[in-house]
């Protein structure tokens, strides 16, 4: 190669650089992970479906806070693709708005700039951001119920989106409850009725704090005289309609809760529909009324069955049904047949079926007298104690009852009173030597005060008990982890007797009966509480209550 001359050099020396020739990026894109960053209020903008649209009731106080203190938790942002400004990613609308004030008010730098936590758009970014609003507006400040019922129909309308299909109340339920945000089916329907009925006719209302109750008050008078006005209305000529009397009608009461008297607007409601139909008052009214109960009766949440209406039916060994040891609730109180009202004929089916279930629940009575419910009920109102109620639940829950020397209307529940591994030693070797005592072994059970409670003696006799009988001990031993083998019992065999002592293999000879089934149930349950307490197990691993 040729030696450059110091011309040559000059001229490479003074040639311009090498350009670019691919285009230029006009901005930085997002992070593609959890990043903190400092936004100023001008890139920021609040979230545009938050569910909240009146005023945060502890506005001021948390205006106060954040004056004083500045921001504790910086708010998490995002933002949708393309778009220029981030936005508020779940509850945080109400701390920017208030930024926004002290800014204006006082043009501090602190609460012009923040110090945010960006996280990148999500996959399903509205649904996640909507029902992330919900449950942290809900955890902080509480949503009236209009606006909840606005933001579950918002909900409904992204989910539509992103399945292509109509949902029904119960594939909603579901979805909001994976998604963060749980809502009850039949809440659910009270919502949709508020913001498609009520919502036109009475907004001041309704975001003045109108609670879910007096909705579903409206709600289910709504239906009850639709369906009244839909019989009378067939066959007469009237000048409107049924919606256009009613949003007229509630129209009249959109003032301010403190203000509001369901039982006004239905007088009103009945006295124009009277007018109307050109029918009397009163009869409408008695009409409107029992269709009104008819139609509470099939939305309203199961409530529980009435002790009384048990115990007129229910033979006096099993009226009462709770435990002896266990606090009784006031609801759980016996009452006599002589003391309770009598009921309409027309509850008697209602309270023949009733007791049906409940005797179908009942392993041995387990009963008590008046007084030891009384003092129960004391002790259990002293110490705010809720306690489980067999009578009371059983329709609604799956309770069992067995007799004996702790009487077990509960499996799970075990009483603070009981919640001592002592006191739960105790009740487990009894629950082993009445297990026993159906195979005629109970001697062979003896209490101890340390292990589990109880430990299986038995000798080299033990190989010429029955099949039974040996099957049972066996499964005590097992269970009693006792660390001396019992030389009369073949532990390789529980294999193969477990199946027929616990459920027979078609054959009833050599299982244990209901009632042991139900104690042996109750000795597992006791065994893992005595073995948490014993082991300082943290208090989420096992709930004692019910």
């Amino acid at each position: 190669m040729a030696d450059l001359t110091p011309q040559d050099m000059a001229a490479k020396l003074l040639a311009s650089g090498f350009e670019r020739s691919g285009p230029t990026a006009a901005a930085l894109t997002d992070p593609i992970a959890d990043t903190p960053m400092v936004v100023t209020l001008d890139q920021l903008r609040p979230y545009d479906h938050d569910p909240r649209v009146t005023r945060n009731p502890v506005y001021e106080d948390i205006k106060a806070s954040i004056r004083e203190r500045g921001l504790d938790a910086p708010p998490a942002i995002t933002r949708r693709p393309g778009e220029p400004h981030y936005i508020i990613r779940n509850g945080g609308n109400t701390r920017l708005a208030i930024l926004r004030e002290l800014w204006a008010e006082t043009k501090e730098e602190r609460f012009f700039r923040i110090a945010c936590l960006f996280r990148p758009w999500p996959e399903r970014g509205e649904l996640v951001l909507l029902t992330g609003h919900l449950a942290e507006n809900e955890l902080r400040g509480g949503l009236t119920f209009i606006e909840r019922a606005l933001g579950v129909e918002k909900a409904r309308e992204f989910y539509e989106q992103e399945t292509g299909q109509a949902l029904s109340q119960s594939e909603l339920a579901r979805r909001l409850a994976a998604d963060g945000f749980p809502v009850q089916q039949s809440h659910i329907s009270r919502m949709g009725d508020a913001v498609r009925y009520l919502l036109p006719a009475i907004p001041t209302l309704l975001y003045g704090g109108l609670g879910r109750h007096q909705v579903e008050r409206l709600a289910v008078l709504r239906k009850a005289c639709e369906r009244t006005w839909e019989r009378r209305g067939s066959s007469r000529d009237v000048s409107m309609d049924f919606a256009s009397l009613f949003q007229d009608v509630l129209s009249q009461f959109d003032a301010q809760p403190d203000d509001f008297a369901p039982q006004r607007v239905q007088d009103e409601l009945v006295g124009q529909m009277a007018e109307l139909l050109a029918v009397d008052y009163d009869t409408l009214s008695l009409e409107i009324d029992d269709s009104e109960s008819r139609q509470r009766a099939l939305t309203s949440e199961p409530a529980p069955v009435s002790p009384p209406a048990l115990a007129m039916s229910a033979p006096p060994a099993v009226t009462a049904a709770p435990r002896p040891q266990m606090p009784a609730s006031p609801a759980s109180i016996a009452v006599t047949p002589a003391a309770t009202p009598s009921l309409p004929q027309a509850t008697a089916p209602r309270e023949e079926k009733d007791d049906e279930r409940l005797q179908a629940h009942i392993v041995s009575p387990a009963p008590t007298t008046d007084r030891l419910q009384s003092i129960q009920r004391m002790v259990a109102d002293q110490m705010g104690d809720k306690l489980p109620d067999f009578a009371a639940n059983v329709l609604q829950a799956v309770p069992v009852q067995a007799g004996g020397l702790y009487p077990i209307s509960d499996v799970w529940f075990i009483e603070p009173g009981l919640d001592a591994p002592d006191r739960l030693r105790v009740h487990i070797a009894q629950f082993a030597r009445e297990i026993a005592d159906e195979a005629a072994v109970a001697d062979q059970v003896e209490p101890r005060d340390s292990g589990i409670g109880f430990v299986c003696v038995v000798g080299s006799e033990g190989r010429s008990l029955p099949a039974f009988a040996q099957a049972v001990l066996t499964l005590l031993h097992a269970l009693s982890a006792a660390s001396l083998p019992a030389t009369g019992l073949d532990r390789t065999r529980l294999a193969d007797d477990l199946g027929p002592l616990l459920h027979g293999h078609g054959s009833t000879s050599a299982r244990l009966s209901d009632a042991g089934l139900v104690k042996l149930f109750r000795l597992l349950r006791l065994a893992r509480r005595l073995l948490d307490l014993e082991t300082d197990a943290p208090a989420g691993a096992s709930d004692h209550g019910a």
